[in-house]
């Protein structure tokens, strides 16, 4: 019933920025969780940055702590993550979720639905 599309990954270089967009169909709820994963080749998907549908509760991994940051635009359905100073270790296919139910936003089976991915890659 909800539908999560991701857009706006690119070649970039080392030091360069990127935004991440996650435009959510269906009736979404106020409740929802949004997360950010990611998944570099021969890895396993790991948390990136999650954020309540309202905003007022956000999380990132240690990693992208003051370089990447999480929003969105209620009007549009859509969720956004900003990437600064990206670098060739944030190289990975993106995943925007969406999830309802568990208490570990950190958890990819804390999520229901998810996007297609789509490919950053950071140039050293």
């Amino acid at each position: 019933q909800v539908q999560v599309v991701e857009s706006g990954g690119a070649s970039v270089q080392a030091g360069g920025s990127l935004r991440l967009s996650c435009a959510v169909s269906g009736r979404t709820l106020s409740s929802y969780r949004m997360g950010w994963f990611r998944q570099a080749p021969g890895k396993e998907r790991e948390f990136v940055a999650a954020s309540s549908w309202s905003g007022t509760t956000t999380a990132y991994a240690t990693n992208v702590k003051g370089r990447f940051t999480i929003s969105r635009d209620n009007a549009k359905n859509t969720v956004y993550l900003q990437m600064n100073s990206l670098k060739p270790e944030d190289t990975a296919v993106y995943y925007c979720a969406a999830g309802l139910g568990g208490s570990d936003w950190y958890a990819s089976m804390s999520y229901n639905y998810w996007g297609q991915g789509t490919q950053v890659t950071v140039s050293s």
